[in-house]
């Protein structure tokens, strides 16, 4: 495989151990940076490190200090650090089983892939995944890397497992604090059923494909743009989408019989309509008549 291992080790399951590597399954991707420059003269502005009051000082004055109440702070050494890490262990243990929809999805964080490590782990391999699977399962461990335990998911994917990195508990801010105010009421059957059709009408596999971020598209052509402008300013006019005023029910009832391809008159008025329409037909017949009579004679 062309990336590096991120870890390599065994996973243990009671007295089961599968030789394993994990690699990471993202990358990457386009991306836009910006450095800050001294218009005048055009060259990259750097920092200094300050003590107020002081001004500069050395990179050998420096320590790493943790502030237990404002501006107290209690320094640590390199080495006092260093010796708090928790010993890297080459052993994933799976401590716990969980359904696999019990999890909030706020509680994952990034996703590896791991594979068997050879042919002789192969076969217990197969057998944790395909039992993960049969069970709908997701295995909880900790894994340690690079002196930190990080809490870690296990699920079937394909003919491999994928592994989760999971926030901790206290890295998560809980829900209801930003839920609460929002109305517990149900909408009515006809607005939600439209909104059920226009989700119908809209859904199709997931092709990750057919999205891209088109701020780092458009970065990069003006940037291409500026370069052969040689500096002078480029600006496009982006075109904003409408916004209207209104936001009541009728409003939202109307909007949604417009996305599904109904009529965005009311349910009431439709009968009215109809029969507006029938009158100025028969008027129209009526004022054909007398001009076919008129070829005639001709």
């Amino acid at each position: 495989m062309a990336a590096r291992a991120y870890w390599q080790g065994q996973i243990r399951l009671a007295l089961v151990s599968i030789p394993v590597e994990i690699y990471p399954a993202t990358k990457s991707g386009a991306s836009i940076s910006f450095r800050q420059i001294h218009q005048p003269t055009g060259k990259p502005i750097n920092y200094e490190k300050v003590v107020q009051g002081i001004g500069p000082v050395d990179r050998d004055e420096i320590v790493k200090g943790y502030e237990i109440s404002k501006g107290n702070f209690v320094l640590l050494e390199d080495d006092e650090i260093e010796a708090a890490k928790i010993e890297s262990k080459r052993t994933l243990e799976l401590v716990q089983f969980v359904d696999a929809d019990e999890i909030d999805v706020f509680y994952f964080e990034k996703p590896y892939y791991v594979v068997p490590q050879d042919d002789l782990a192969e076969e217990a391999f197969i057998v944790l995944r395909e039992a993960l699977r049969a069970k709908k399962k997701v295995a909880l461990g900790q894994l340690s890397v690079r002196g930190r335990e990080q809490l870690v998911s296990l699920k079937p994917c394909g003919k491999g497992i994928v592994m989760e990195t999971l926030r901790y508990e206290d890295e998560v801010r809980g829900a209801q604090s930003y839920f609460k105010d929002i109305p517990a009421s149900k909408p009515a059957k006809e607005m939600l059923a439209l909104a059920g059709s226009l989700i119908d009408q809209k859904s199709a596999p997931f092709d990750a494909g057919e999205f891209r971020d088109r701020y780092v598209d458009a970065l990069m052509k003006l940037v291409e743009k500026k370069a052969k402008s040689k500096g002078k300013k480029v600006l496009e006019d982006v075109a904003e989408p409408e916004t209207g005023g209104k936001s009541n029910v009728i409003d939202l009832m109307a909007a949604l019989k417009k996305s599904v391809g109904g009529s965005p008159e009311p349910a009431e008025k439709s009968p009215a309509r109809k029969g507006a329409a029938k009158k100025p037909a028969a008027k129209t017949a009526a004022k054909k008549a007398p001009a076919a009579k008129a070829r005639k004679r001709a």
